[in-house]
């Protein structure tokens, strides 16, 4: 049964209604057009050759882009569950309340609070919760093609839901190829990939329908294999295949024959050159390629309607391990990890420029993404278009460019752009809204919206704190305008009161119970934290760190007490001369060295920087130890420090 009694009754109705309404379209000489999704996880606005890229090569991409309108000025959300969340619900996060990459988490249980109603003395804000699964309520996209006659498939990652309730199988899709949890690909990149329908999510194994292909099998390249069987199956009737790549998301697994070739090219343009990513990259324009080629073959191509498009901005926080198959026959993937900094140095894995920041953040290096759309005849083939949209507009768009009504219960928040896609018109919209409430780079988490040119970013605190910038004059959001143009402030910041009510938005609010630390600088600037071989204070709202004994030993140490990993940690940083850091953690405490998981990180010369360290094993995180490359001769410099782990509060620091 794929759902409850009473929802497949609102699908059945949702049928005649359909079927009802569009006559024409159902008779046999006017099949409805296809429709194929092609979801890129992680992908950066500059991340193929029809978006300006000069180093990676996506010649399948760049291909398509002369057969298709590529909009300019698309977004996702920050990061990806909210976003896939979006295009199958046409609603904002803060509506379906999926607000942050947690779908690889157990499900909340009814009646659960996703906003606390008090904290620690020391938690400045309430902060709200995702929800860890897409509600079996909603009425998806999958759902609604589904009952218009459309055979379905879900091929990869889905990330919004780990319980057989949540899966796709039961939002719609006939077919499903994925795993749970899946914040990435199934066990690695290569095969075999370790999902078994026989384990369970609590027990850390991988649960799903993914079975193993010959050992060293590229995941990637098995999703492209396992489309073209979709399309071969129902080449005699209308299809939705919905294929989720796990490209080019962590642990960044490639293929080193790729890589090597990669890494003995430069980018003329001095912005990219991760022979990783673009090994990854190629992989996934390979599988694209083969699709298209798949519709050609089948003679499907002119009938349907074909989306290429990203979850959330190019990631450019992460530089660790990843993994690469050196020979077919590896039947153990730990004896095929590749050194990242063999290929990649100290490179994160993509750079947006000239996009401000990337992946997790509401500047638009995370949010602004490559999309494109075809359709043979019917969309402007080599058309370009400055309209904004997002994944909350796909669903609405889609029905109409098929002629299906919308579901009576479904409440969209998206409109459709049908008409800049045929070229009948444009996309009246006053604004456009992205919501990521939670801590992390961006303070408490924030709120933008986008209302033409200029963009108004709220961060939620004890109080606001705002920044506005013109796009069009200032694509990388260098100049705020904020104290320049109050007028202009107010009248978007009335805007987003406006979207956070209507939604029903959860969003930080101040901690009634909390306590602001009496810092003593002299003695102890960070109440939390302990000096170890360094002296701190606190200045203008930045701490200034210097080593007062050898180098590397310098470190503040933290008692993160209920904590628990795996975690993510964040800092603002700046140092004049740069140099090598790491996290230690110590899982039973500072009493205990032989059990430490130590995490390094780098620190470049120059202005303020974030940096983004992943604590991946699980458990207490005890004590940790953040060593900084602080000498008597160089102070580095922090102005935020936030821990946030994967489940729970999260802390955080402002100086």
């Amino acid at each position: 049964m794929r759902k409850t009694i009473s929802s497949l009754g609102v699908v059945f109705c949702v049928s005649l209604l359909l079927a009802a309404a569009l006559p024409a379209a159902n008779a046999p000489a006017e099949r409805r057009p296809n429709v194929v999704l092609f979801l890129v996880d992680d992908m950066g606005w500059m991340d193929c050759g029809a978006y300006g890229s000069q180093y990676y090569e996506t010649p399948h991409t760049d291909r398509f882009s002369r057969r298709a309108m590529r909009f300019t000025d698309a977004y996702a959300q920050p990061l990806c569950s909210p976003t896939r969340a979006s295009i199958l619900t046409g609603q904002y996060s803060a509506r379906h309340r999926v607000t942050s990459a947690t779908g690889h988490l157990p499900p909340q249980p009814p009646g659960h609070s996703f906003l606390k109603t008090s904290a620690a003395a020391n938690v400045p804000m309430l902060l709200p919760e995702s929800q860890n699964y897409l509600d079996p309520a909603q009425i998806t996209l999958a759902e609604t093609l589904q009952a218009a006659g459309y055979r379905t498939a879900l091929i990869g990652k889905w990330h919004l839901g780990t319980t057989r309730p949540h899966w796709p199988e039961q939002q719609g899709f006939d077919t499903a190829f994925h795993c749970h949890p899946d914040p990435g690909p199934p066990g690695g990149y290569f095969s075999p990939y370790g999902v078994s329908l026989e384990g369970t999510p609590n027990n850390r194994s991988k649960v799903g329908t993914i079975t193993d292909g010959p050992p060293g099998e590229y995941i990637v390249d098995r999703q492209a294999q396992e489309a073209v069987k979709f399309l071969r199956a129902h080449r005699d009737e209308p299809f939705f295949l919905y294929l989720s790549c796990y490209g080019v998301h962590g642990p960044w697994g490639h293929k080193p024959e790729y890589t090597r070739e990669f890494a003995t090219r430069r980018d003329p343009t001095g912005r990219q050159g991760n022979p990783i990513m673009a090994s990854m990259l190629r992989s996934v324009d390979e599988c694209f390629g083969r699709i298209l080629d798949e519709l050609d073959s089948l003679e499907l191509a002119d009938n349907t309607i074909v989306i290429f498009y990203s979850d959330n901005g190019g990631n450019v926080h992460s530089n660790v391990p990843g993994t690469a198959r050196t020979t077919a026959a590896e039947k153990n993937r730990s004896e095929a990890l590749a050194d990242w900094r063999q290929w990649a140095g100290d490179q994160p894995p993509t750079r947006n420029t000239p996009l401000r920041d990337g992946k997790g953040t509401l500047y638009e290096g995370g949010t602004r993404v490559p999309l494109m759309w075809s359709w043979a005849d019917k969309i402007p083939a080599g058309s370009t278009s400055g309209a904004v949209v997002g994944p909350i507009d796909l669903y609405p768009t889609l029905l109409e460019l098929l002629g299906l009504a919308k579901p009576p219960r479904q409440m969209f928040d998206g409109v459709s752009f049908a008409r800049v896609l045929t070229g009948q018109g444009d996309l009246p919209r006053e604004a456009y809204f992205n919501y990521h409430p939670h801590a992390g780079a961006n303070r408490a988490g924030g709120v933008w919206v986008r209302s033409g040119d200029f963009k108004l970013l709220r961060w939620f605190g004890n109080p606001h704190t705002f920044e506005l910038y013109n796009l069009r004059e200032d694509l990388g959001e260098q100049q705020d305008l904020s104290a320049a143009m109050p007028d202009k402030l107010r009248q978007l910041d009335a805007l987003i009161d406006g979207f956070l009510e209507s939604t029903g938005a959860s969003y930080p609010r101040p901690n009634p119970s909390y306590q602001a630390a009496q810092v003593n600088s002299a003695t102890d600037p960070l109440e939390a934290w302990k000096q170890r071989g360094c002296k701190a204070t606190i200045e203008a709202g930045v701490l200034r760190v210097r080593g007062t004994g050898k180098p590397g030993t310098a470190f503040l140490g933290h008692a993160a007490g209920r904590l628990t990993a795996p975690a993510t940690i964040k800092l603002r940083v700046r140092s004049a001369t740069g140099g090598a850091g790491r996290i230690d953690c110590l899982p039973n405490g500072a009493a205990d060295e032989s059990n430490i998981h130590s995490v390094p990180f780098t620190i470049q010369a120059g202005d303020w920087r974030e940096i983004t360290v992943e604590l991946k094993h699980t458990g207490r995180l005890g004590v940790l130890r953040l060593y900084l490359p602080a000498t008597a001769d160089s102070v580095v410099e922090l102005e935020r420090i936030d821990i946030i782990p994967a489940s729970g509060q999260a802390e955080n620091w402002r100086f």
